[in-house]
């Protein structure tokens, strides 16, 4: 098998394009952009020929046929990711689906279930922990150098009131989707056990959409992860993970080339610029979770440790926990 994989890219958008920037920061002999595919073929067309990429695609359907196209990186809209996944995964794709996987638990589980029947390679793009901080944070606990994990405090908020997929219920808005999986996932990175209890309130926008949300994930010991997430106001935007030996700070967590260390020092990792600029800060660190799917691939793994199967499933019991705490439910928690 070539050590190169070919990727095809499912929607068009802002997210999809730093997904396909990012993978311009990678070796070409290692990572090929071979498709894309929209709704619209004239988006695609357009897309295509911004990046370079050899075939542009009118529907998603072409996309899962197309015999070129090793692994799928899927970015549409919350709501879609369900029936994109599916549709990739029983065609014989490999599939990278962006955060949050699913509208809820059953939809997790669904997609999992036909990654399994069809042993694809599959993970949900919880690009955060694969970025070089992630991974020191993580040798510092395993190596016992930050002790036991006792507390972890994030916060991660910016005012995103005039952001739409935020927003309306029919494009599977809420912070606890969009930002909710970020502090939910560093907190699992630090405990790495399922928390014993929830307690989350928030407030709702005139849909009845979350816009800001404050939980305490209890661990075992009473070890607690504390955590408010909103679309009103930015926030420090830091997740503090307090050990028994000291401390650690991952600043900007969610896509951090910063953290400050345990003898209050800062270290630093930056990674490369792509060939044109990105549409949100620090996309290039995507390259970081693409190198991570295609070691899988090339070692014929279904999973990758960084982002299992069985942390999908938490994230979505977690959130959904949260959602129903704050009175927010939404036609698939119905089906």
């Amino acid at each position: 098998m070539s050590k190169q994989i070919r990727w095809g890219i499912a929607s068009a958008g802002k997210i999809s394009e730093d997904f396909v920037i990012a993978l311009s920061t990678l070796p070409a002999t290692d990572h090929k952009v071979q498709a894309v595919a929209a709704r619209s073929l004239d988006r695609a067309q357009e897309f295509a020929k911004k990046h370079e990429i050899p075939t542009a695609l009118g529907s998603y359907d072409e996309l899962a046929k197309d015999k070129d196209v090793d692994v799928v990186y899927i970015g549409v809209l919350n709501p879609q990711h369900y029936e994109v996944a599916l549709l990739m995964l029983n065609s014989g794709k490999h599939v990278l689906c962006e955060k949050p996987l699913a509208m809820n638990k059953k939809q997790v589980e669904g997609i999992l279930a036909a990654a399994k029947a069809n042993k694809r390679f599959f993970m949900e793009a919880v690009w955060s922990r694969f970025f070089p901080s992630y991974q020191y944070v993580k040798e510092l606990i395993s190596s016992g150098k930050l002790g036991e994990v006792k507390d972890v405090n994030v916060n991660f908020g910016f005012p995103l009131a005039h952001v739409d997929r935020l927003q309306k219920r029919e494009l599977g808005g809420g912070v606890v989707y969009d930002l909710g999986i970020y502090t939910i996932q560093v907190s699992q990175w630090a405990f790495q056990e399922k928390p014993q209890k929830i307690e989350s309130k928030g407030t709702l926008n005139a849909e009845g959409i979350d816009n800001d949300v404050s939980a305490t994930l209890t661990y075992s010991g009473g070890r607690t992860a504390r955590m408010r997430f909103t679309s009103k106001e930015e926030l420090v935007n830091t997740a503090v993970i307090k050990g028994s030996k000291g401390q650690v700070t991952l600043i900007n967590f969610w896509s951090p080339n910063k953290l400050i260390d345990i003898d209050g020092k800062e270290k630093e990792w930056i990674p490369p610029k792509g060939k044109h600029a990105t549409n949100y800060g620090n996309s290039e660190g995507m390259r970081y979770e693409a190198e991570a799917v295609r070691q899988s691939i090339l070692a014929g793994e279904v999973e990758n440790k960084g982002v299992t199967y069985a942390d999908s499933l938490l994230f979505a019991e977690i959130e959904d926990t949260i959602r129903k705490q704050i009175g927010v439910l939404n036609k698939y928690d119905e089906e």
